[in-house]
C-alpha cells in the first residue's frame, strides 16, 4: 500500500500523480505498486512539488510496519529514534524559517 499527499502542488503534477495512483480525497492518493513504481513516482513528486509540499508513505517490513518520506517546508520533521521513524513539530513560525535557506 502506498500513500501520498500533497499540499499546494500544481496541477499538472496531480494529474501526473493521478495516472498511477487512485485520488481519494483532494491531494490524498492511494494505491498498490511495486518499489521500482514507488521510487518512480516519487522522483516525479521531487521533480514537480515547487513550492508545495509531499509526504509519501508505504507498507514495509520495519518495526512499524512502514516507512515514509517527505519534501518541502513543512513544521512536521521526522526523525529516527532507535531504529524507529518518529515525527516532531516544529513551532509555528519555524515553518517559514526552515524554507528559507
Amino acid at each position: 500500500m502506498l500513500v501520498i499527499v500533497v499540499e499546494n502542488a500544481p496541477p499538472r503534477l496531480r494529474g501526473r500523480l493521478a495516472l498511477w495512483l487512485l485520488e481519494v480525497r483532494a491531494g490524498v492518493y492511494v494505491g498498490k505498486v511495486s518499489r521500482r513504481v514507488r521510487e518512480m513516482i516519487w522522483n516525479t513528486v521531487e521533480q514537480g512539488i515547487e513550492e508545495g509540499n509531499a509526504v509519501m508513505a508505504w507498507s514495509t517490513n520495519t518495526e512499524s510496519g512502514f516507512d515514509f518520506l517527505t519534501l518541502g517546508a513543512n513544521r512536521r520533521i521526522p526523525f529516527e529514534l532507535d531504529g524507529v521513524k518518529l515525527v516532531s513539530f516544529l513551532p509555528e513560525n519555524a515553518e517559514k524559517q526552515v524554507a528559507e535557506p
